[in-house]
């Protein structure tokens, strides 16, 4: 699959393979920091043996440099917001700092979106906490629309 061009060079999308863990792994950890110490390598040897309803995109430029990744379920269950079940939701999507601002995103969420449509799915969800802003400019400049805030909260019982 070619995406966008980044600093005027292809970007080549591509389902993830075993020869992206490493990569991946890196990129996961960058993402989500506290998945470090094995989790994650953990958590893509399960997406590679068994994908279930998943899709796991990586972006390599022409040198084969590892520029992002993307992960996305489909999910059974309600998702906030939508109007129809099952839904694409993105669980993940990250590009190296150098890499942003160059259409990487863009062309991962769009070949996420073909793969959906093709599932028969009619809505693409995601989230993103209430303090990241810039996940959230970048949703909403990938055509995501905001529903609705949530605040989460416990009270532990003795």
């Amino acid at each position: 699959m070619d995406g966008a061009d980044y600093l005027g060079e292809p970007v080549r999308i591509a389902p993830a393979s075993a020869a992206d863990a490493a990569d991946w792994t890196a990129m996961r950890g960058a993402l989500w920091p506290s998945g470090a110490g094995g989790d994650h390598a953990r958590e893509i040897a399960e997406l590679l043996g068994e994908p279930g309803e998943t899709l796991n995109l990586l972006a390599r430029d022409e040198d084969n440099q590892a520029l992002g990744f993307l992960e996305v379920s489909i999910r059974h269950d309600y998702v906030n917001g939508c109007k129809t079940s099952p839904v694409a939701f993105l669980e993940g999507i990250f590009v190296w700092p150098a890499a942003r601002g160059r259409g990487v995103a863009r062309a991962m969420v769009a070949e996420a979106e073909d793969w959906a449509r093709q599932q028969g799915l009619r809505e693409f969800a995601s989230d993103a906490p209430v303090q990241n802003d810039g996940s959230q400019a970048m949703h909403a400049a990938l055509g995501f629309e905001e529903t609705q805030r949530v605040v989460f909260f416990r009270k532990r019982l003795a």
